[in-house]
């Protein structure tokens, strides 16, 4: 009997008991058993990569509102990246381990043109877990970007390398950054130098601060768990970019009504060397110039006033008041040797107390 013939025959009478399985149908429920492991498997390997992703410390705490979105899809993502690693690794581990030649076999395997059927469903599928990641992406930016009518504004101010936060219904300047726990805090984003990114990990959500008062950003955070934080640019910003760091606090309602207060009236009494520190550490100055002879990347203020410094021209000039103004109003005129021309002008940006108060710091630095 032919091949054919045989094939049909088999098909025809497949229900009688004394025909043994025809060779279609045992390559077909040869096929599906190769199949049905490799889902099993790939259930298996998707749950246990999930547990691991889900329970490592990948992501810092917690702490805002904002946060739970934005957890929840990351959460959502590592189940898919879960499936899709299990479904690579489990197929090539699974014919490496099955298909592999057992030694004396010469044939050649079975050779396949392609699946119409598949290919459509690994573009149909993939299209819509997109669309719907799409779609829940879009409710997240929503649910972030949502301003609740009792929020309190905070001017930010990024520049090299440092912040300064300003409370402008308070009266408030400060270098690190208040905030109360459960309320709405809308940031105001400005630069004065180049383009900085504000960051805290524990909040997820980051937004860029661009030069000029035409390019104010806005970035909404709603602090759920007190603490201290640590806000970080995200941008490549310049030569002390890694140090460019301000600190976060995150206390009860109370406590930073408390805080304010206790601002409002530092800010109304001190001498002029006191305001002066105030000021340098609300400007960023001492991120740059440090007061304990440490070098950093701007001169030490430690011993400097009142003795010679050597310009990059080779000159040397003597560190006086009006030196001083010179160095915070054109800072780029007279270069100290060693250093960088890196210092921004603060022309403009401080009254003739602020500089005065700012002098007489740097004088008492003995």
């Amino acid at each position: 009997m032919a091949a054919s013939a045989k094939v049909v025959y088999c098909l025809k009478n497949r229900h009688k008991l004394q025909i043994r399985a025809c060779p279609q149908e045992r390559g077909v429920m040869k096929y599906l058993r190769h199949f049905l492991n490799v889902s099993v498997l790939v259930i298996i390997t998707t749950f246990i990569v999930s547990l691991l992703l889900e329970f490592l410390p990948l992501l810092p705490q917690q702490a805002s509102v904002e946060a739970i979105s934005i957890d929840t899809m990351f959460s959502m993502h590592f189940r898919v990246i879960s499936f899709l690693f299990a479904l690579i690794v489990v197929f090539m581990l699974y014919s490496l381990v099955v298909f592999r030649n057992r030694g004396g076999e010469t044939d050649p395997g079975d050779h396949f043109e392609g699946n119409t059927g598949l290919e459509i469903f690994w573009t149909i599928v993939p299209l819509i877990i997109v669309i719907y990641f799409a779609f829940i992406g879009a409710q997240s930016l929503a649910d972030v970007t949502r301003t609740e009518p009792d929020a309190l504004e905070v001017d930010v101010i990024a520049f090299q390398w440092s912040w300064s936060f300003e409370y402008p219904a308070y009266g408030v300047t400060s270098t690190t950054l208040y905030l109360p726990k459960d309320r709405q805090t809308v940031l105001n984003l400005t630069s004065r130098d180049v383009i900085h990114s504000f960051w805290v990990p524990e909040f997820r959500v980051k937004q860029d601060a661009l030069p000029g008062k035409d390019f104010v950003r806005q970035l909404r955070i709603t602090p759920i768990k007190t603490g201290d934080y640590m806000v970080r640019c995200a941008e490549l910003c310049g030569g002390a970019h890694a140090y460019m760091n301000s600190p976060v606090v995150v206390v009860e309602p109370e406590e930073f009504e408390i805080w304010l207060i206790s601002q409002q009236n530092a800010g109304e009494t001190g001498d002029s060397v006191t305001r002066g520190k105030a000021l340098a550490e609300t400007m960023g100055c001492l991120s740059c110039h440090s007061t304990d002879g440490t070098t950093l990347v701007g001169p030490t203020w430690k011993n400097m006033y009142g003795h010679e410094v050597t310009l990059i021209d080779g000159t040397r000039v003597m560190v006086d008041e009006l030196y001083l103004r010179r160095a915070i109003l054109q800072p780029n005129d007279e270069i100290v040797e060693g250093f960088q021309p890196i210092m921004p002008s603060y022309e403009g940006l401080l009254t003739e107390e602020q500089i005065a108060d700012l002098i007489a710091y740097m004088k008492s630095l003995e």
